[in-house]
C-alpha cells in the first residue's frame, strides 16, 4: 500500500497588491490568486518555504 501523504492547506488572507512581483510569483505558484482562496498541497520542504515567504498573506488552514 502506498504512504498516506500529507498535506496542507493554505488560504489567501492579505491583497498582493502593492507587494514584491516574487511574492505575487509565489501566491500564483502556491495556486491563490484572490483572497479567500484555498489549496491543498503536498506538505513538502519547498512548500513550507514558500508559505513562509508569504506568511502575512497567507494562512495554513489545515495540516494533516
Amino acid at each position: 500500500m502506498a504512504k498516506a501523504e500529507k498535506t496542507v492547506t493554505v488560504e489567501q488572507i492579505g491583497s498582493p497588491i502593492r507587494r514584491d512581483a516574487t511574492q505575487r510569483q509565489t501566491l500564483i505558484g502556491l495556486g491563490l490568486n484572490k483572497i479567500r482562496r484555498r489549496s491543498t498541497l503536498q506538505d513538502t520542504p519547498a512548500v513550507r518555504g514558500m508559505v513562509e515567504k508569504v506568511k502575512h498573506l497567507v494562512r495554513v488552514v489545515d495540516a494533516k
